[in-house]
């Protein structure tokens, strides 16, 4: 589940045999097709806890979903994270009301839900990925801010890297018994200024998607 309906597109395109558009509403893409003969889905949650709270939620309630990976990018907070590192989040910490005012969830810190997470490590070593790292990250509403240094929350639980979403999929996974985990790609250094160009962005996320969909067959 990429946030972009576009990269959902590409992605289903590259790497699923036979992918068939299943579903367009709102221009919202999800196809359907098989990777390695596993029948997958793919399609994009929107960007933010409230839009990935609904697609995530159908999915799981209306769709029959077991298992849902979020992939995308992050901003790294710290300089141990370098651009093109591709990150396995293993808790997601907010300020969001979402999962208060959902489900009554109290906490500030969510871990990833089921098995999607060991399944993505132990593809990583299949495909000897050995550098993947395991991190906290932040979900924070807010893309730009006034103040640019890193907000209370996340130095509180040491979060090294901050995305959007993560936070609301734990959340309705931990609610509804499901499985849910965030692999992401990191796109940029706060504290250094350094960014993935617009140009390179697309090749750059490629061994992530792969990762994604070979966790599947674990």
């Amino acid at each position: 589940m990429p946030g972009d309906p576009l990269r959902a597109k590409f992605m289903a395109e590259k790497f699923l045999t036979r992918p068939k558009l299943v579903s367009q509403t709102r221009n919202v893409f999800y196809y359907t097709g098989t990777f390695k003969g596993v029948e997958i889905t793919i399609g994009a949650s929107g960007m933010g806890c409230p839009s990935i709270g609904i697609y995530s939620y159908e999915l799981y309630t209306e769709y029959d979903v077991d298992s849902i990976i979020r992939i995308g990018t992050c901003g790294g907070y710290s300089t141990e994270l370098k651009l093109y590192d591709v990150v396995n989040v293993e808790a997601a910490v907010s300020e969001s009301s979402y999962a208060r005012f959902a489900w009554e969830i109290e906490d500030e810190k969510i871990n990833c839900q089921g098995k999607s997470f060991q399944r993505i490590e132990a593809a990583a070593k299949n495909l000897g990925m050995h550098a993947l790292k395991t991190i906290t990250a932040h979900s924070s509403d807010i893309f730009y801010r006034k103040r640019m240094d890193i907000p209370d929350i996340a130095q509180k639980y040491g979060c090294l890297a901050v995305e959007m979403e993560a936070f609301a999929l734990f959340a309705n996974a931990q609610y509804l018994g499901k499985s849910a985990a965030t692999l992401l790609t990191v796109s940029d250094i706060i504290p250094t200024h350094e960014k993935i160009s617009a140009d390179e962005r697309e090749k750059s996320l490629l061994p992530m998607m792969e990762l994604a969909l070979e966790s599947n067959l674990i």
